[in-house]
């Protein structure tokens, strides 16, 4: 068993690219996953990690390990938590891999009563914007909208299966700047733009009776769409112009006043997103019982 631990955290290291990513991953301390890797290291006589300050990568001994150690490791995993079929109740540790925009406006109905369902469980939900694969990334399952499904990969409906993307400002900007009749009409305001971490930034897509508007606005703020979108919503309730985003993200503020609807008309819709995850293997405990908690909360 200490052999299977140190061979986990070296894993880990290397998944992560460093110790501090890893200890946060695996709920432990850079220091004792440092210590395993270096028995590990001694124990098989020969270097598994290039260390520098900046960085962590396998040696050529270590890649070649880590091809062979992820699916056996996972075989391991998977054979001990046949274990966990026998409890009264799952346990162990669950991650998810999300859109920020899906921890804003579709877990916070799910996770709380999932949780107390399921106390033995613990959920680690990593919430970015970049397109990644899931699995490579250490998480048992990810949450996507239907375009960016990858393949071999098993789709379960979560949250709205309808959504709209809305664009609304501050009753005072409209005041001030004039209400819009058509999309191109924004080539004319502030728009408060978002960017992906990847560098792009997606136009605003409007359609109505079956035309299709795409419009590349200009504006006075751009924010990351992750964890700064809140300061674009803020600076449209503030009066700084236009703001484009999830209609569900927008709802409470046009609800009380403090945004307005702007070219609602044209606000386009789109499916709903789905929990994925690997098809290839029998599900751990924990992310059998949060797929058939998902599955029974949709209907």
């Amino acid at each position: 068993m200490d052999d299977l631990a140190d061979l986990s955290a070296f894993l880990a290291v290397a998944r992560e690219g460093g110790f501090r990513n890893a200890a946060r991953v695996a709920g432990t301390s850079a220091s004792r996953l440092s210590d395993a890797v270096r028995r590990l290291e001694t124990r098989l006589g020969v270097r598994l990690l290039h260390r520098t300050t900046r960085s962590v990568a396998p040696t050529d001994a270590g890649a070649r390990l880590l091809e062979r150690l992820a699916p056996a490791l996972g075989e391991v995993h998977a054979a001990l938590d046949v274990v966990n079929g026998f409890r009264d109740r799952p346990a162990g540790r669950l991650r998810l891999n999300v859109p920020v925009s899906a921890s804003r406006l579709v877990l916070p109905r799910i996770v709380p009563p999932f949780l107390a369902k399921y106390p033995d469980i613990c959920l680690e939900v990593i919430a970015e914007d970049r397109f990644v694969d899931v699995l490579a990334e250490g998480a048992d399952a990810g949450i996507r909208y239907e375009e960016r499904l990858e393949q071999d990969m098993v789709a379960v409906p979560i949250g709205p299966r309808v959504q709209r993307f809305a664009a609304a400002a501050s009753p005072a900007y409209l005041d001030r700047r004039g209400r819009l009749a058509h999309p191109r009409e924004l080539l004319d305001h502030d728009c408060l733009r978002g960017r992906f971490s990847s560098g792009a930034m997606p136009a605003w897509a409007f359609e109505r009776d079956g035309e299709s508007v795409k419009v590349d606005t200009t504006g006075p703020l751009i924010v990351g769409l992750g964890a700064t979108v809140d300061l674009a919503v803020d600076a449209a309730v503030a009066g700084s112009g236009v703001i484009y985003l999830f209609e569900d993200w927008l709802r409470p503020f046009i609800d009380r006043g403090e945004l307005e609807p702007v070219l609602e008309p044209w606000w386009p819709s789109f499916s709903g997103p789905f929990l994925y995850f690997s098809g290839r293997q029998n599900l751990p405990a924990p992310l059998r019982a949060f797929v058939d908690f998902v599955r029974e909360t949709q209907h």
